[in-house]
């Protein structure tokens, strides 16, 4: 038999039991070559067998190691690939989920890095921004986002949530204590992603498309989820797309709410749902008068207190709760929380005066809880975010303690002491000052725009927003900044800090008059005077050993 025309890549040998040698029988026809010396890596695999009671070993070559007459054979023999073991399976799943973030990611790791020392060295005052304590931290970057919970605590979706009910309950719970609030006359919701999330919530549970609210106009400091149009008729906000909105505004003379006009303009428009509070008004809201006005009209009253949730639970301002049957907040401005929405309203038999002013439905008992639970889920989100859930649960049980009430306390003490340093200075403030953690300065009295003036405070590593406001002839005008003290107040800054703090906002804005006088006030021209700057590397260094001395929550550096 002439075995010489087969082509394969395997030999076999019959072992002589009287010679350790094997006789070998080819299977092809292998040209002579000189013996090698092979490397171990190199090395034929062997398997033994038996043919006839003759010991038989099969020798097979090594992936990427076959022979010249194998590799240039048209159909070359298939290979099966050796599966991996269950343990260096397992090994190899535990290794890619136990690596830490420098050994997983080092370019997102550094980034973040970065990130950390801008908010080490940085002075931050962004009004709607603060810093969250180490263990609210450690709850957001937790376990508990591996899972999944839609639906509320006793009616969920999925099973295995028997601990994550404990805690979203326990958060609710918190939340109503946090602010005085009854539970058998007021419901809570925790689960919003944000405020925004929680205003559109709300108008989803109580409206029907095209039903209208009116809130805060926005370059008057409201808020975008209130409803808002461009000059041109733009419809920005999805709150002004599905439903038809109308703003009130502020007297530009004085920067306070007309709460005459407001008064008159609902009365015509009649809304469904009538909005107080906003994201850059300074001063208390009175929220009886909005009371009045929703009783007049029908209309449900909602205060979005996001701003000043901090605030109204540590008792240091009027409370919404006492006028509004639905209020909304974020929970990580002043509250200190971590980045969410939560929802109160009321619930449980009306008084007999809310029966009668009731929309003509005669209704004597509140109907939002189960409206605006479903307009939360599962008619806008999906699965709540347990690991938030459970950060909330741990700030709202700090909010209870004398301690934040302190903190809150300085938070306005140091928003009075920026406010009373820069008055001072002669710079014009919007209504000459503020009852709470923020402040509005205009600066058109210096000549300078708004975003001007924001990009070289961010080059000197401070951090504040341009926002719009009135004019004395009630034009919008962009030449204003937004000025909070939360955030360093969470650092540790008191009083005499601000007034520091008050000569670099200023020092900052002396640099942008030079360099809106020598490049000109458009910003693609403006910018140019930017780099290399020297004034503005001086104010930098004079900002980084400024900041760099006080604590930073939450993590060491």
């Amino acid at each position: 038999m002439d075995l010489s025309q087969a082509h394969s890549g395997l030999s076999l040998g019959f072992h002589s039991h009287s010679s350790s040698n094997p006789i070998p029988l080819q299977l092809l026809d292998q040209k002579e070559e000189n013996p090698v010396e092979k490397d171990e890596n190199q090395a034929e695999e062997e398997e033994n067998f038996s043919i006839l009671g003759h010991p038989m070993c099969i020798k097979r070559q090594r992936d990427g190691q076959a022979s010249s007459s194998s590799s240039s054979s048209p159909n070359p023999p298939k290979r099966v690939a050796k599966e991996p073991g269950l343990e260096c399976r397992r090994a190899m799943v535990r290794g890619w989920g136990n690596q830490s973030l420098p050994v997983a990611d080092p370019e997102i790791h550094e980034i973040m890095e970065k990130e950390k020392q801008r908010q080490v060295k940085g002075i931050e005052l962004v009004a709607s921004e603060n810093f969250v304590c180490r263990a609210v931290m450690e709850a957001l970057g937790s376990h508990l986002t591996n899972k999944y919970s839609e639906g509320l605590p006793g009616a969920r979706y999925y099973t295995g949530n028997q601990y994550i009910d404990q805690i979203e309950s326990l958060c609710c719970s918190r939340a109503l204590a946090a602010f005085g609030l009854d539970p058998d006359k007021w419901g809570v919701n925790v689960q919003p992603y944000s405020c925004t999330s929680a205003n559109f919530a709300v108008y989803t549970g109580l409206l029907l498309p095209g039903d209208r609210i009116m809130g805060l106009d926005s370059p008057s400091g409201g808020h975008l989820s209130h409803g808002y149009y461009t000059p041109g008729g733009k419809k920005v906000s999805a709150s002004s797309i599905f439903f038809e909105s109308l703003p009130y505004k502020v007297n530009p003379q004085t920067g306070y709410v007309d709460y005459d006009k407001m008064e008159e303009k609902a009365m015509d428009f009649r809304p469904k749902i009538l909005i107080c509070g906003g994201s850059s008004y300074p001063r208390e809201w009175d929220y009886a008068r909005f009371r009045q006005v929703a009783d007049k009209i029908g209309a449900v009253l909602m205060c979005d207190m996001a701003h000043i949730s901090g605030i109204v639970a540590a008792k240091e301002c009027t409370s919404p709760f006492d006028y509004c049957d639905i209020v909304t907040s974020t929970t990580h401005k002043s509250l200190r929380g971590p980045r969410g929405g939560i929802i109160f309203c009321r619930k449980g038999p009306k008084s007999r005066k809310q029966s009668m002013l009731s929309n003509g439905d005669g209704s004597s008992h509140y109907d939002f809880e189960e409206k605006i639970n479903f307009a939360v889920h599962p008619s806008l989100q999906g699965g709540p975010h347990n690991n938030h859930i459970a950060a909330l649960a741990i700030a709202l049980k700090q909010v209870a303690t004398p301690e934040y009430k302190a903190y809150m306390q300085q938070v306005k003490k140091n928003a009075q002491a920026l406010a009373s340093a820069l008055l001072r200075r002669k710079c014009r403030l919007v209504t000459g000052g503020t009852d709470n953690h923020l402040l509005l300065w205009d600066l058109t009295t210096l000549g300078l725009a708004g975003k001007n003036y924001e990009k070289v405070c961010e080059m000197c590593h401070i951090t504040l927003n341009k926002c719009a406001i009135f004019g004395d002839n009630g034009a919008i005008c962009l030449s204003g900044v937004r000025i909070g003290a939360p955030a360093m107040t969470s650092r540790g800054c008191l009083e005499g800090d601000f007034e520091t703090i008050a000569d670099f906002l200023l020092r900052a804005a002396q640099i942008t008059c030079a360099i809106q006088r020598e490049h000109g006030k458009f910003q693609r021209d403006f910018l140019k005077g930017l780099p290399n700057n020297r004034d503005i590397v001086e104010l930098q260094n004079q900002v980084e050993t400024f900041s760099s001395q006080f604590a930073m929550p939450g993590f060491d550096f």
